[in-house]
């Protein structure tokens, strides 16, 4: 059985994430701004990432709720941009899964542990 400890977002890889999920993620955050597919694109090539790749990854993020994306509209006509969400916001979404995924997975035995876990009061 594995046993998650700790999530720590200050490590290289966040664990949970894909490499390239990871990679993507803290583009997002040192920007601080919104990024379109092409301005992380250009950072990760040189590693060899294609566009596509970039643009399969973001998509995935958002649809896991840890990136949000708005239309905009330029000379080539419609694009996202992305904007990571806060280290608590993707902590918490990382937390549900890992729960519910465990929760899916065991069934009762897992409902059981957690309750004798926090009934503790540990």
């Amino acid at each position: 059985m594995v046993a998650i400890t700790k999530v720590n977002l200050k490590k290289k890889n966040l664990g949970i994430l894909s490499p390239l999920e990871d990679d993507v993620i803290r583009i997002l955050w040192k920007n601080g701004g919104g990024m379109k597919v092409r301005d992380i694109h250009f950072i990760l090539k040189k590693n060899g990432t294609a566009l596509t790749s970039v643009a399969v990854i973001l998509d995935r993020l958002y649809q896991k709720g840890m990136v949000s994306r708005n239309i905009s509209v330029g000379r080539g006509g419609e694009f996202y941009i992305y904007h990571a969400k806060s280290r608590e916001i993707i902590e918490k979404t990382i937390t549900e899964k890992t729960v519910n995924g465990l929760i899916e997975k065991f069934g009762k035995n897992a409902i059981s542990y957690f309750h004798e876990r926090f009934s503790k009061g540990d």
